[in-house]
C-alpha cells in the first residue's frame, strides 16, 4: 500500500499553517478570477460533446480547450453533480492544468453511464492533439469511470482512438460494493418480500439498484483495464471519526462516514498490475472539499503522484487565500 504521509512536499506543511490562520476569517478582498484562469493554456478550440461541461451548473456546455495540452476530466458521485467539482476544476486551472466535468444522471444505471463517458472520451479525442487524459471519479464516480475503461464490453475504447494516454484516478469508491444495499442483491429477500423488494430498492437507488451491491456481476465482475490506462490510483479513504457538519461549538452534527475500508478494498481491483492503492485518513466529503475543510489532503496527493503539478514556491501564500476563497 502505498502511503502519502510518507511523500508529503515542503511546501505541504507550510500550507496547512497558512490554512489554519486562513481558516479564522473569511474576509477575503481579492479578485481570484484572473487569477485562477491566468496560467491556462490559450484555448484553440471550441467544442460541444454530450455530457461534457465546464464544471458548473449553468449552462455552459461550450468548451475552450487547447488541443496540445492534456484534458482532466472529472466524473462527480451520488448526489452530486458537475458544479460541486468547480472549485477542484479552479484548483487544476491555478496550476496551468484545463479541465472540464462529465454530467450523468447519478440515478441511471452505471452500465449505461460509463458508456456516455466512453462515447464522450471518444468524441473528444477527435480534435486533440494530445490525446492524454486524466479521469478522476468520486465516490459513484469512480465505479462509473473505471468500468468505461475495461476491455471486457462491446463499446470499449479498445481501436476507437488512436494514441489515447489515460490515467484514472478513483476517490473513495465502494469498489467491493455498498454494504447497506446488499440486501437488493439477496435472493431470500425477494422471496420474503413476495417480489417487492425489486421496486423498492429501484425506488430508493434507480436502475444502478442492482449494480451497487456485493452480490452484483458490476462489483463481481471489475474486468481488466485497457492497454491505454497508464496508471490507475485507487485513493481509498479511511472516513472513521470524521465529520461534515459542526455547530457553533465546535461540535459535530454530521458525520462524514460514508464508505469503510471494506467497501473500498477489493482484493480484484488491488490484483491489477496497474494500481496503486494509497490511503488517506479523510472524510468522504473532506477528501474533495466542504464547508469544513479545504482538500488539501487530496492535492497533496494529486502532486505527489504527478498529477497536479507543483505549486510553485512563490505562489504557496497565494494559493493558500485562494482556497480558503474557494471553500
Amino acid at each position: 500500500m502505498y502511503s502519502v504521509r510518507k511523500h508529503t512536499q515542503i511546501w505541504s506543511s507550510l500550507l496547512i499553517g497558512i490554512l489554519c490562520l486562513a481558516c479564522s476569517t473569511k474576509q477575503v478582498v481579492m479578485d481570484f478570477e484572473p487569477i485562477i484562469h491566468e496560467n491556462l493554456p490559450v484555448p484553440n478550440l471550441e467544442i460541444t460533446i454530450p455530457g461534457m461541461s465546464n464544471c458548473t451548473n449553468v449552462n455552459d456546455n461550450m468548451l475552450k480547450l487547447n488541443t496540445i495540452e492534456p484534458v482532466v476530466i472529472i466524473v462527480h458521485g451520488c448526489y452530486s453533480s458537475a458544479a460541486n467539482y468547480n472549485a477542484l476544476a479552479k484548483v487544476f486551472a491555478f496550476h496551468g492544468q484545463q479541465s472540464i466535468c462529465f454530467n450523468y444522471n447519478y440515478r441511471d444505471s452505471m452500465m449505461k453511464s460509463s458508456s456516455l463517458l466512453i462515447k464522450a472520451i471518444a468524441q473528444l479525442s477527435e480534435p486533440m492533439e494530445n490525446r492524454k487524459f486524466i479521469i478522476i471519479g468520486h465516490s459513484q464516480g469512480g465505479l462509473v469511470a473505471r468500468k468505461a475503461l475495461i476491455k471486457e464490453r462491446e463499446d470499449s475504447l479498445i481501436g476507437q482512438v488512436q494514441d489515447l494516454d489515460l490515467e484514472l484516478i478513483t476517490i473513495s469508491s465502494p469498489f467491493a460494493g455498498i454494504r447497506s444495499a446488499d440486501h437488493c442483491g439477496k435472493r431470500i429477500y425477494l422471496f420474503l418480500t413476495l417480489g417487492l423488494q425489486i421496486p423498492i430498492c429501484k425506488m430508493l437507488s434507480g436502475d444502478k439498484w442492482d449494480e451497487i451491491t456485493s452480490y452484483s456481476d458490476y462489483i463481481r465482475e471489475p474486468g481488466h483495464l485497457i492497454p491505454e490506462v497508464q496508471n490507475f490510483f485507487q485513493m481509498i479513504t479511511n472516513e472513521k471519526d470524521s465529520c461534515r457538519q459542526v455547530d457553533g461549538n465546535g461540535q459535530c452534527l454530521e458525520d462524514d462516514y460514508v464508505f469503510s475500508l471494506e467497501e473500498q478494498y477489493y482484493h480484484k481491483i488491488a490484483s491489477s498490475p496497474k494500481v496503486t492503492q494509497i490511503e488517506i485518513k479523510a472524510g468522504h466529503t473532506e477528501i474533495i472539499g466542504n464547508q469544513i475543510y479545504s482538500p488539501v489532503k487530496l492535492i497533496q496527493s494529486l502532486q505527489t503522484i504527478g498529477i497536479l503539478k507543483p505549486t510553485p514556491e512563490e505562489k504557496i501564500v497565494l494559493f493558500s487565500k485562494m482556497l480558503n476563497y474557494l471553500y
